[in-house]
């Protein structure tokens, strides 16, 4: 059984959940409670949710720990021993492994998560590593409702999921900045290069979603050859360009999970 749920950390992320989980009506009112330090801000989540912000560790099955990597321990620490010994516990702090979770919460089962805020809309992705069957399917029962989830049957691969996946949509983020900076200094007004770049990436990636196609297929289709995206592409896919400067900023991405770890 997976609830009463114990969500342990109702910030950005754990709001994310909060605020799909509502959307999708993915559990009955009452069956999350909520541990914060900050209630006040996961008042409107946890009224929407029916949710109580004064939960009873001992009552919950699964603990959804969303705390930041630097505070998990502290969060171990208080709730160790006022938990049901058979509950269960899925961690989405970055870098930090199943053996240490296990270990801080006094042998319990644990599944490790890394999801995307995307999860407030329905629309993440997480990916899930655990060696226990109940602790995988408790992280799957979670994620499933607001998220296309990817299994990893190695635990070391969680370092390269949270590089390319739970830090991905910066890395989105950041390049529509850099488009429409671009397009300012192209000569296009502020706003319209705004505009202009939030809905082409959007629609482009809606289309790639749609059609099921690979991308370098959809590429092909729009690069008419010697036109203005072909000579665009030489930039982005020469060198120095996008695929070598993804690769180190998933490499460092990397790097920085395992010290967190």
């Amino acid at each position: 059984m997976i609830t009463p749920i114990l969500l342990v950390g109702a910030g950005r992320m754990g709001g994310a959940l909060l605020d799909g989980w509502a959307m999708g009506a993915a559990f009955q009112p009452g069956q999350i409670g909520i541990l914060d330090p900050h209630p006040g801000e996961a008042a409107a989540r946890a009224a929407a949710l029916g949710s109580s912000l004064t939960p009873d560790p001992a009552a919950a099955q699964t603990v959804l720990l969303a705390v930041k990597p630097q505070l998990w321990r502290d969060a171990a620490a208080s709730l160790a021993d006022r938990l049901a010994a058979d509950a269960v516990i899925v961690s989405i702090a970055a870098g930090v492994r199943t053996a240490d979770l296990s270990a801080a919460f006094g042998g319990r089962r644990a599944a490790r998560v890394m999801p995307t805020t995307a999860v407030a809309i329905g629309k993440g992705v997480a990916s899930i590593f655990a060696a226990d069957p109940e602790a995988k399917a408790r992280a799957h029962a979670l994620f499933a409702p607001v998220a296309r989830v990817v299994d990893l049957d190695n635990e070391g691969l969680m370092d390269a999921a949270t590089a390319v996946s739970g830090s991905g949509p910066a890395y989105l983020y950041a390049f529509v900045e850099a488009l429409e900076t671009a397009g300012v200094a192209a000569g296009l007004a502020p706003d319209a290069a705004a505009t202009l770049a939030r809905a082409t990436v959007e629609g482009a990636a809606a289309l790639m979603a749609a059609s099921g196609a690979e991308p370098s297929e959809l590429r092909r289709q729009v690069t008419s050859p010697g036109g203005t995206t072909a000579a665009a592409l030489q930039v982005l896919m020469g060198e120095g360009g996008l695929e070598p400067l993804l690769k180190a900023a998933v490499a460092a991405a990397v790097e920085r999970s395992r010290q967190l770890g």
